[in-house]
């Protein structure tokens, strides 16, 4: 029980900590937040490519997989462990690891879509 509320508690303070430094830099820069996503997701890749975020994910969980850093960081251990099979492998790999994530949301989505009447944020 108790092992289960400090992996929460570590959880939830790197995924703070991330969501913090994210809104830091909305609050602090001009960038947007298209430019912001972008930048994460490939900081989640350059931290896998020198095995940096392994260890955080490893220590975190959910906390370090669930930001956006975390699809970065899918994305390049699929392609690291698909690159040990070729150049084909390495462009598959990366794809193939976060299938189900891109899949999800995207069916998710779709029903969101279904379901609500979209409408401009203006009207």
């Amino acid at each position: 029980m108790l092992d289960m509320l400090f992996m929460f508690l570590k959880s939830f303070f790197v995924g703070g900590l991330i969501c913090m430094i994210a809104q830091l830099i909305i609050n602090k820069t001009k960038l947007t937040s298209g430019k912001i996503l972008v930048y994460f997701m490939l900081s989640g890749i350059v931290l896998q490519a020198f095995g940096l975020y392994k260890p955080l994910v490893n220590f975190a969980g959910a906390g370090a997989t669930v930001p956006i850093s975390g699809f970065g960081y899918l994305l390049a251990e699929g392609a690291i462990k698909g690159a040990k099979a070729g150049l084909f492998g390495a462009i598959t790999g990366g794809l193939a690891s976060a299938s189900a994530g891109v899949t999800a949301a995207v069916v998710i989505g779709y029903i969101i879509a279904l379901t609500f009447k979209p409408r401009s944020k203006y009207n």
